[in-house]
């Protein structure tokens, strides 16, 4: 079983804490390729969700079976395997969405956010503690990529969740700017996710120094000495 505070610890850890996009900086071929809107981004982390959940939790249950010397090679015929499957899904069920996303599908084979969960963390953990952690370290992925694929969108053609009826058929973008908006091209190519990627990690900081700053003056109105600066 989990305790509370391990599945709070796993859910800060993998939704901010070591988000995989703003601390680790990992993905970033995906990050920077599928996020011209957010319904590609946010359809590319829940593939990564379910390999990921599926890959530890697989690693986890068979860890004290795979040796050591091989373990990466196994690692990347399950990863390789899940992948298969949840590419041929989307080919079935989602095509064009899977045109879409083309190639980057089968890359989470080689995406080093999987492959560096499966090592420091199911490899070392029961399974429910790693499905949960691959689960959280997607819903990072999940909601950074969104969060960035709906700026781009903006930016670069007024609209929010382009490509919805791909997923929901029936269902059309929501023009947010009016229609005569000739659209921000920088905001579609690579160097405008890059400057955006920039600023969604420097507002990160700002937040985590302002929450540090903020415990500390918590704990110095509590009674407790302030820390001595080395010299």
């Amino acid at each position: 079983m989990i305790t509370r505070d391990e599945l709070a610890t796993i859910a800060r850890n993998g939704l901010w804490k070591q988000n995989t996009s703003l601390v680790q900086i990992l993905g970033l071929c995906p990050l920077l390729a599928v996020t011209t809107n957010a319904v590609n981004g946010i359809m590319l982390s829940l593939a990564t969700i379910i390999v990921m959940a599926l890959s530890n939790v697989a690693v986890a249950s068979l860890r004290n079976l795979i040796p050591h010397e091989i373990r990466i090679p196994v690692f990347i015929l399950i990863v390789a395997a899940l992948v298969t499957v949840v590419d041929l899904s989307f080919n079935a069920a989602l095509h064009e969405l899977y045109v879409v996303l083309g190639i980057f599908i089968p890359l989470i084979v080689t995406n080093c956010i999987v492959l560096a969960r499966v090592e420091a963390f199911a490899a070392k953990n029961p399974p429910l503690h790693s499905t949960l952690d691959g689960v959280f370290m997607g819903l990072g992925m999940l909601w950074t990529l969104g969060l960035l694929g709906a700026m781009r969108e903006l930016l670069g053609a007024g609209t929010l969740f382009g490509g919805i009826d791909m997923v929901f058929p029936g269902l059309q973008p929501i023009q947010l700017l009016p229609e005569s908006y000739p659209g921000f091209l920088l905001g579609l190519l690579p160097p405008g996710a890059f400057i955006l990627l920039g600023c969604m990690i420097a507002w990160k900081n700002w937040m985590d120094a302002r929450a540090a700053a903020r415990a500390r003056d918590k704990g110095n109105a509590a009674g407790e000495p302030a820390p001595v600066s080395a010299s």
